[in-house]
């Protein structure tokens, strides 16, 4: 019999690579995705045909334990957030009621139905913040300098007490950021390489960024999502960074993505004080060995193939509007 998935936040970066990935190991897999006017499956379109899509909000726990009812999952998924951590400062309490409320309603839904289901919660490097300690473990304080990074230290505790007071097995996957070409366009590694693209192509003639100094541990989505899976693999459940352990900073995500195409950036990047966090998290970088000795887990994509990758996607995807005269 095959195992049944529910993925929460399906419709994002992480989602359509995990639904891809629990599709080729052959579950059978549940979609959840939020009631919208004009819905974005364009990361999922070819997949629709293979797997199911069902509406529910995570504000909402009566629709959570409907589908937990109706799906019985052995695995449930739970990528949904309010992401983006500027954003984060706009509305607190819409991130605080998603990212901290929702995992608890997700996970009372599921003690309540079938405790026995096993959880993924997506944490975040972001909980680290103010670093206690270079590189960071499941083990260095958290010290979050966001709306969105507290919320997600609640999160990340809630799972951790659900497991613990009722023997539930619920993991929270530590993952420090990773991308794709699937990535949205808000985020800093895929504003560059878009705006790269357009540069490259005639669209634009500069590119706007804030703080250059920042860094971060990018590493590929598609292998972070397959960290997820293996997570829910193990005889117990426990906490895990995942992470390439080779940070960078946005200057060097600049010097690359224009060296891919060509040209100097320098020439094209101009400094936005309106972009800088009102509290910057300046160096993240994870040290994964317990992922790697535990879960036999490695980082398949390097940074400069990663940039590339989504350099060359964003190529592809500006390419014909600017031969049909039509810039998007």
């Amino acid at each position: 019999m095959a195992k049944r998935a529910v993925i929460t936040g399906i419709t994002g970066q992480d989602g359509s690579y995990l639904a891809e990935l629990l599709l080729e190991k052959g579950y059978e897999v549940t979609g959840i995705a939020r009631r919208s006017s004009s819905p974005n499956l364009w990361r999922i379109e070819h997949l629709l045909d293979r797997m199911t899509l069902r509406p529910a909000d995570l504000v909402d726990q009566l629709s959570i334990m409907r589908i937990v009812q109706d799906v019985r999952p052995h695995e449930f998924y739970n990528l949904a957030a309010m992401s983006f951590v500027p954003a984060s400062w706009d509305q607190p309490m819409l991130t605080g009621e998603f990212n901290a409320q929702g995992v608890t309603r997700v996970l009372e839904a599921i003690r309540q139905v079938d405790p026995g289901i096993r959880i993924y919660q997506a944490s975040s490097s972001e909980m680290y913040g103010r670093v206690r300690e270079v590189p960071q473990t499941e083990t260095t304080p958290f010290y979050p300098r966001s709306p969105y990074g507290v919320s997600k230290v609640f999160a990340h505790y809630i799972t951790v007490n659900y497991r613990e007071s009722y023997g539930m097995f619920a993991c929270s996957g530590i993952l420090f950021n990773h991308e794709s070409p699937r990535r949205g366009l808000e985020f800093v590694t895929r504003k560059v390489t878009d705006g790269v693209a357009r540069i490259k192509l005639g669209l634009a003639d500069h590119l706007s960024l804030g703080n250059l100094d920042a860094c971060r541990d990018w590493g590929f989505a598609g292998d972070y999502v397959r960290a997820m899976w293996l997570m829910l693999q193990q005889n117990e459940a426990d906490d895990y960074v995942i992470a390439t352990g080779v940070s960078h900073s946005v200057k060097k995500l600049a010097e690359t993505a224009f060296g891919h195409a060509g040209l100097d950036w320098q020439r094209y990047v101009r400094i936005d004080p309106a972009l800088k966090r009102p509290a910057e998290v300046d160096h993240l970088i994870g040290d994964a060995s317990k992922g790697r000795r535990v879960l036999g887990w490695e980082p398949s994509v390097t940074f400069e193939q990663l940039i590339a990758m989504m350099v060359d996607a964003d190529l592809a995807r500006l390419a014909p509007s600017v031969r049909a005269g039509v810039a998007q």
